[in-house]
């Protein structure tokens, strides 16, 4: 088990992770897929899907309870062996690549088509990941305050939002339940991939400094994301009408054109240009993540080796291959059913394994 000591992070830090690994790309979409399935009663399905990954979250939190001094990685080498844990950490290697790719993929995609149609995509994969890079390099404290700064900077933003509502027509949104629950439910689906990045606690549990507000913690960042959530895309069908909705790949940002400052030409442009950074607390803090189950898995103390081939490949890789959004539009419906089995499935299945072998050793022992 590596030593945690030097490497503590507050709970602010640890929400502000959290929640940004859930907010960052996924929310630009999110009002269209939801309004796909269940039209402007989407908003329902927001809070239904905080309740579920509510659950999941406090059961992740809870496993680590039972080995609150090491990773989900030390805990499953501590109950089955090594093995276990090696394979549990090339599992989430996997994973954990995958929502850093998808993010950067979408970030790339999303700034070609508003800010830099014309540069290519390897220049900018490497633009982003030089300064990913520099906070990364230095460890989980550095990702933690990194992810606490953008929180701050950020606030902002949805007051801005407040100036769209001159335009909102509330009778969209009536009646509630047009078409029943059916539509509701089916869109709970949606906000599976929204919600994606709670997983990340069975890394960071062991590196928070007051491990007994665990619990709070995600209580407090699953509410803020899907407050956030429900936020914007109320603000997206009050102003679209229930049929524009679908229609706008990215609502969340087309919605910023109804807004107009003599000192600003294009807002959607400027917003764009500062949503980098919001986008970025998904590949940051999953960069991270890779290259430490990596080292994990080797026993090394520094994962500065496993971060520089990453970036390599990244780089290379890009320079050769770029999914269109056709192909990230895949990806994401495929990460959403590896998200539900890995964020979802898998806590609650070893929650229950771990209860189950803790009260077998308890019966064991007892005379």
């Amino acid at each position: 088990m590596k030593s945690y000591v030097g490497k503590q992070i507050t709970l602010f830090q640890f929400i502000a992770i959290i929640s940004g690994s859930q907010v960052s790309v996924a929310v630009l979409s999110l009002p269209r897929r939801l309004a796909e399935t269940a039209g402007t009663d989407g908003w329902i399905s927001i809070i239904i899907g905080w309740a579920v990954s509510l659950i999941a979250g406090l059961s992740i939190v809870a496993v680590m309870k039972y080995y609150p001094e090491g990773t989900l990685f030390d805990l499953l080498s501590e109950y089955m062996g090594r093995w276990a844990g090696v394979l549990a950490a090339l599992l989430f290697v996997l994973y954990f690549f995958y929502l850093m790719y998808d993010g950067l993929v979408r970030t790339i995609l999303v700034t070609k088509t508003w800010l830099l149609p014309n540069t290519m995509s390897s220049t900018l994969m490497l633009l982003m990941l030089i300064p990913a890079y520099s906070i990364v390099r230095h460890g989980i404290r550095n990702v933690a305050r990194y992810a606490e700064l953008v929180i701050w900077i950020s606030l902002w933003i949805p007051f801005v939002y407040l100036f769209t509502l001159r335009h909102a027509h509330w009778l969209y949104l009536l009646p509630i339940f047009k078409d029943g629950w059916m539509p509701v439910l089916s869109a709970v689906k949606s906000t599976i991939y929204p919600m994606l990045g709670m997983v990340e606690i069975f890394v960071l549990y062991p590196h928070l400094k007051y491990k007994q507000y665990a619990a709070k913690g995600i209580v407090i960042a699953n509410s803020f994301t899907s407050l956030l959530y429900l936020f914007v895309t109320i603000i997206c069908y009050v102003y679209f009408s229930p049929e524009e909705s679908r229609f706008y790949n990215d609502p969340v940002i087309s919605v910023l054109k109804s807004i107009e400052f003599k000192f600003i030409e294009r807002i959607e442009v400027t917003f764009i240009a500062f949503y980098l950074f919001i986008f970025s607390l998904i590949w940051i803090p999953t960069l991270y993540l890779v290259s430490y189950c990596i080292s994990w898995i080797f026993k090394r103390e520094s994962s500065a080796l496993p971060l520089h081939i990453l970036i390599i490949l990244l780089v290379v890789g890009t320079y050769f291959y770029f999914p269109t959004y056709n192909v990230s539009t895949y990806m994401a419906s495929q990460l959403t059913w590896v998200g539900l089995a890995m964020e979802y499935i898998f806590p609650i299945c070893l929650l229950g394994y771990l209860w189950l072998s803790k009260l077998w050793r308890k019966e064991r022992s007892s005379p």
